[in-house]
């Protein structure tokens, strides 16, 4: 039997268009609010809610851990919840080339579905688009979603304070290094799965603790370097990282070691950094070591009121020096 492909057809609005949407993806995220009008209709509670978009062209779209499906809920979420945000809606815009087989759509379409419904937001809208061959790289996802902050929460990158602790919520790198590895460009093996996950769990558990947390950020493209950076500079801070308390895989390790790249800038989907009170990081340990996707969470420093703008690091051997500033890219297309 021949292999079923989308189609030019699939996306000219007509029938093909209309079975490919009650095939796939109708069958997928079905729901109370899921629509076939113009806009979906939807209930907001009282309160403040947030809201973000994100786009997803990551290559190759399957990987070891997830695909970009299950990148874009990720994603979303975890953008939403970095803000204190339980996720409740998303829409989902997909860009798919001419010849893409059906039966991978389906896949993807099946592992949003998944992780939606682990992440405990719905698929309320979409639109689909079909492109010559060429003209797009297999699939690309665009998506939106709202969430309701939770009561007592305010995060931002810019209310880290000096004496705060620096805590990551898994060990870094995993998902960038996967990536890297399954271009199959480098000849290198290595057992290395992508830690792209939802994270509302993880931020919710954290809540439960203490609404007193500053900064909450998912350190995805230019991982944990860049996003401290980014932190030092929007709250006018510095950062001191301790070089022997940063968790990394001993395979993500290896590999980094002979490519001669940095961990902390390696790209993550399923690790998160936060800011909080010093006499708070014990507690969020104890409850994030539970959680299932932050069981080697670690404080690996703190912020100070020295050397604002700039992130420090303190070698085995007692040394500082200044972890470089982030330039460039290291790995294209990684999300």
């Amino acid at each position: 039997m021949a292999e079923k492909k989308v189609t030019l057809a699939h996306g000219a609005g007509g029938r093909q268009t209309a079975e490919l949407i009650h095939e796939v993806f109708q069958a997928h995220f079905a729901n109370p609010e899921f629509t076939a009008d113009d806009a979906a209709v939807l209930s907001v509670e009282k309160g403040r809610i947030a809201m973000t978009t994100d786009g997803f062209i990551v290559s190759p779209y399957e990987f070891n851990g997830g695909n970009i499906g299950k990148l874009s809920i990720c994603g979303t979420v975890n953008d939403l919840a970095c803000m204190g945000a339980r996720p409740m809606y998303m829409t989902c815009s997909f860009i798919i080339e001419e010849g893409f087989p059906m039966d991978k759509l389906e896949m993807i379409a099946a592992s949003m579905e998944k992780t939606a419904n682990e992440a405990g937001v719905k698929i309320v809208a979409g639109d689909t688009k079909v492109a010559g061959k060429g003209q797009v790289d297999h699939v690309f996802i665009t998506t939106a979603g709202i969430g309701k902050i939770e009561e007592e929460v305010h995060t931002s990158g810019a209310f880290a304070k000096p004496g705060d602790a620096v805590i990551v919520t898994g060990d870094i790198g995993r998902h960038g290094c996967t990536i890297l590895l399954a271009r199959e460009e480098l000849g290198i093996e290595a057992d290395i799965k992508s830690d792209c996950a939802p994270l509302w769990g993880t931020v919710e558990s954290m809540l439960n603790v203490t609404k007193d947390i500053h900064v909450i950020r998912d350190a995805t493209r230019g991982g944990v370097g860049t996003v401290l950076y980014e932190i030092a500079a929007e709250s006018g801070v510095g950062v001191v990282l301790d070089s022997q308390s940063v968790p990394v895989d001993d395979a993500v390790r290896g590999v980094c070691g002979m490519l001669g790249l940095d961990p902390l800038y390696l790209a993550n989907e399923g690790t998160l950094v936060v800011i909080a009170p010093k006499d708070r990081a014990e507690e969020l340990l104890d409850v994030l070591h539970k959680g299932r996707y932050s069981e080697k969470a670690a404080v690996i420093g703190e912020i100070t009121a020295e050397n604002p703008g700039k992130v420090i690091m303190t070698t085995e051997i007692g040394a500082r020096t200044l972890l470089p500033q982030p330039g460039g890219e290291l790995l294209p297309r990684i999300c």
